[in-house]
């Protein structure tokens, strides 16, 4: 038995048969599916009064449903719905007429991912390193009626205190410059990418992005007009010299490139500011999971290293922590920050306060700092094997990329060599835009440990030499 879920929407419109209408509407909701078996009706003075018609009138149309089985009535206990079957959820109109922009209809969205005895899944954590139960406490403080009170329409950028401190945490942990003024708070990089398509982006712009490179990136510039330039990638990063001339804005992975792993030389850094600084163009710095670093030294952010306010840092919570909280931050230049500001309200306004909240007591006690390296020795142990594993025994089918950070690392496929793609592994061409590239990307950070040997002898089979 259910409690009725609510008021019934009900339209009555003239002076007609009224039982009638009300049987008609409350049956469609039986059969359709919206009012399901064992959910009360409100009983027929309430909806009769809500009606403005007699009682006798809602009387009769359950009357009508009683006896065809759709309704049972329960003395002392009121009306439910009988066990009768839908025909289906109610769809709405086709809109055959009504159709997206033309560039709508290419994309595709992601399909979910099904399970899989071994997850190489690329950029997903592992949620069982997460304090899961510290975290449940900090989000319960800030649900206190005080801070519920003052929580409406705040400013769009962000919650003040999680602004103050993701600055000084990305000061300390990548020495990037800026105060909170200079943070802006979105629901995952994803938001703050659009954010800055938004406020830079005129239809026509010629947008340059990695290749291989992020898909997502890549097609959220297009659906906000630009035409999307495709650069080379080498062994020290983007290659600079075949940046198109027309090019306004470049998005770069530099601190662990997406999805080769590489990290962007100093020298490949200084030339590539030197050519936003010569062309006036904009760079966005997407640091999406360098604090998972497991060898080599951390080479200065780009935000760092600019002097010129050209560089647009982006950072996310997804990785470090967990992906549904969805929390991510842009740092930008003084002179876009009200740009940004506005464009994020129009978005979504200012987010989740209480997640946020909870956040910035997270980063200020030192909560992150813990949980990283915690996380941090957890991946190095997996990265290391995974890493020895297809340098022994995959040697002569698979070039393994050098990767020191992140949470995933690619294999070049070798020309000699075949391979017949397996569900459960991601393969390096669907991240591929003009050039064309065979290897392997495996993700790290939701497969144990233990699991990793037996995976990686079954991906064997399915390699010819």
């Amino acid at each position: 038995m259910r409690e009725s879920i609510g008021p019934i929407h009900v339209a009555l419109e003239g002076r007609g048969d009224l039982a009638t209408s009300i049987y008609r509407q409350l049956l469609d909701a039986i059969v359709d599916g919206r009012l399901r078996a064992g959910e009360k009706l409100p009983p027929s003075r309430e909806l009769a009064q809500r009606l403005e018609v007699a009682r006798n009138t809602v009387s009769v149309a359950y009357e009508r449903l009683i006896a065809e089985g759709f309704l049972t009535a329960r003395v002392g206990s009121g009306t439910f719905v009988g066990a009768v079957g839908s025909s289906g959820k109610r769809r709405a109109p086709s809109g055959r007429d009504v159709q997206p922009r033309q560039l709508w209809r290419t994309l595709r969205a992601t399909p979910p991912v099904g399970s899989s005895v071994y997850d190489f899944r690329v950029g997903v954590p592992d949620w069982k390193l997460f304090p899961l139960e510290t975290w449940r406490r900090l989000v319960s403080s800030e649900l206190r009626p005080s801070i519920i009170r003052d929580s409406h329409y705040r400013d769009p950028a962000g919650h003040p205190r999680l602004r103050e401190a993701i600055a000084r945490y990305i000061g300390i942990s990548r020495s990037v410059r800026a105060d909170a003024s200079d943070v802006v708070v979105t629901q995952g990089a994803q938001q703050a990418l659009d954010l800055i398509a938004r406020v830079l982006i005129e239809p026509g712009d010629h947008v340059a992005v990695e290749d291989p490179g992020y898909p997502p990136a890549r097609q959220l510039f297009a659906i906000n007009g630009a035409h999307v330039d495709a650069v080379p990638v080498d062994s020290e990063g983007i290659v600079v010299d075949a940046i198109p001339r027309s090019v306004k804005l470049v998005y770069v992975t530099p601190s662990h490139q997406f999805p080769l792993g590489i990290a962007m030389s100093a020298a490949r850094r200084a030339t590539l500011l030197d050519w936003a600084q010569r062309r006036g163009a904009v760079i966005i710095e997407d640091d999406y999971d360098s604090e998972f670093r497991f060898a080599d030294r951390p080479l200065e952010p780009l935000q760092s290293l600019d002097r010129s306010g050209r560089v647009i840092y982006v950072g996310s919570f997804s990785k470090t922590m967990l992906p549904m909280l969805r929390i991510g931050f842009l740092v930008a230049p003084a002179s876009l920050q009200p740009a940004l500001h506005i464009a994020k309200q129009l978005a979504d306004w200012r987010g989740d306060l209480s997640t946020q909240g909870a956040l910035a007591r997270f980063l200020d006690e030192g909560m992150l700092a813990r949980h990283i390296r915690k996380a941090s020795r957890v991946y190095a142990a997996r990265h290391e094997l995974i890493t020895t594993i297809l340098r022994r025994d995959f040697a002569d089918v698979l070039e393994v990329v050098p990767s020191a950070a992140g949470l995933h690392l690619c294999a070049r496929l070798r020309p000699a060599a075949g391979y017949v793609p397996v569900p459960w592994v991601e393969t390096l061409d669907r991240y591929c835009f003009q050039t064309v590239q065979d290897g392997l990307v495996l993700g790290y950070g939701g497969i144990p440990l233990e699991q990793i040997t037996p995976a990686l002898r079954r991906l064997a089979r399915a390699f010819t030499r």
